[in-house]
């Protein structure tokens, strides 16, 4: 079982006739709804189309929606872009009548950017391929010098080298899309440039107000937002996910530093039990070629050497012209890398204590797993899918399969590594009984066969989240 969770981006590409089917046969586990692009009704059609084809395959695919946030951007330009040249004067200005920009200067959606800057400062465009110098700020107009020139066309965002914009996490638009995502049930949100704890939280609760229940996803893409390890671990800890998105993130700590901060939010991610996705130009160049580059190749192989849970795809999927072969090739690399000793060996926890009782009965399944090799799979029969969760935080080979009653929990394992969700109607059953029955059904599915052991976990107290309790070492009969 591949262990490594593919996230495909939806959009224009995907909607083409039989796409999508092949998308999942291919082995996409998530998809992305991009609601900076497309209309209420694009989404709502997408979300209708990936259930259909999920179900047509027998498979569950979560759903995972993602707010457009506040990406600050220029206006229009009045024939559509403009050149910028080094040492040449631009203005960008709140006040400027939208449309009419021109190598001189262009309207910006930011209001207040003004406030945030300084003579001195350096705003990247366009993801960094242009560099502005601030020069001087006139009323809320800002002056600059052209560092680095190039083609710059409508609606590009701006960054600050550093960060410290202040524009609030969630706008108007984003409002109307929490609605939308609560409308669609879907099983994830993802939030975009959070600064804080406070940002999820407030999400969060807006998210319950409209009627959902996904679970939350920190997109991690300011640089004040991993300047403090304390600040970050509380950031982490009011999600449930964070996805290291790695384009506006690289803009403003450099790409230089994006590495190694991406390893150490995948490992902070992991040690306080949250799920993590790596994002952004994983195999960029699959959007107009059949295969990816080495350093593509090496750089899914890393993420998922170092323990992400999932790794996504966005243009790739969304608007390039090899879509399904991208997925393909994604998980042709996940299977590679995963082969690799590294991937199966883990000191998570070893040496520190456990919190709660489903914490210790998911590290004692996973030690045995990693310790006794007749083991053959992990039977985690869970509520929530928390006990699912805790498990796969422990590097192992070894599958994981969360068996549960709501078709919501199997949705929302989807994302974790190394987890497979089963839909398991148990009314009725004994503990035991219930144990029985799930080896059966893996032992249809021709997963484990006669002499071989599993593991088996469950709550003495049924259908109680959180009441995990039990662990049982059986040989198949």
């Amino acid at each position: 079982m591949r262990r490594t969770k593919i996230v495909a981006t939806l959009g224009p590409a995907s909607d083409r006739p039989d796409i999508l089917d092949k998308l999942i046969e291919a082995g996409v586990d998530v998809v992305r709804l991009n609601f900076s692009h497309g209309t209420p009704d694009d989404h709502r059609q997408r979300a209708v189309a990936v259930r259909s084809a999920a179900a047509k395959a027998g498979r569950y695919v979560a759903i995972l929606g993602d707010l457009q946030g506040p990406k600050i951007r220029v206006g229009k330009f009045l024939e559509g872009a403009v050149q910028l040249q080094e040492g040449e004067d631009f203005v960008l200005d709140p006040e400027a009548v939208p449309g009419q920009g021109d190598e001189h200067q262009v309207s910006v959606d930011y209001k207040d950017l003004y406030r945030d800057c300084r003579p001195g400062d350096t705003l990247l465009l366009d993801d960094g391929r242009l560099r502005l110098s601030v020069e001087s700020i006139q009323g809320r107009a800002l002056h600059t010098r052209v560092l680095v020139g190039g083609r710059l066309s409508n609606n590009k965002g701006i960054n600050r080298l550093g960060g410290g914009l202040t524009a609030p996490a969630l706008t108007d638009k984003d409002l109307q899309d929490i609605k939308l995502a609560a409308e669609l049930d879907l099983d994830y949100l993802a939030v975009s440039f959070p600064r804080d704890a406070a940002d999820m939280q407030c999400a969060r609760a807006l998210l319950q107000q409209a009627g959902g229940n996904a679970h939350l996803v920190a997109k991690v893409e300011r640089a004040e937002a991993v300047a403090d390890p304390d600040h970050l671990n509380e950031l982490i800890l009011a999600s449930d996910v964070i996805m290291v998105a790695r384009g506006d993130l690289a803009v403003e700590i450099g790409d230089a530093a994006l590495m190694g901060v991406q390893k150490d939010l995948i490992k902070r991610a992991r040690s306080l039990n949250r799920v993590v996705i790596t994002a952004t130009q994983m195999m960029e160049s699959m959007i107009e070629s059949p295969v990816p580059t080495r350093a593509e190749v090496c750089d899914v192989a890393n993420a998922v050497l170092d323990g992400t849970d999932a790794v996504m795809l966005s243009a790739e999927t969304a608007a390039g012209r090899y879509p399904v072969e991208t997925v393909r090739s994604m998980a042709d690399v996940i299977t590679g890398a995963e082969k690799h000793h590294i991937a199966k060996k883990s000191t998570h926890r070893i040496n520190s204590d456990f919190e709660a009782g489903d914490e210790s009965i998911a590290m004692a399944a996973m030690y045995v797993a990693n310790h006794f090799p007749r083991v053959r799979a992990i039977i985690c029969q869970t509520e929530t899918g928390n006990t699912a969760l805790l498990m796969s935080r422990v590097r192992s080979g070894m599958p994981i399969y969360a068996f549960a009653r709501h078709a919501r929990t199997c949705g929302r394992v989807a994302l974790y590594r190394g987890v497979g969700p089963v839909l398991f109607q148990n009314e009725r059953l004994s503990g035991v009984e219930r144990d029985e029955r799930a080896i059966a059904i893996l032992k249809e599915q021709g997963v484990i066969e006669r002499g071989d052991y599993v593991l088996v976990s469950r709550g003495y107290n049924q259908d109680i989240g959180g009441s995990t309790d039990t662990l049982r070492v059986v040989q198949v009969r």
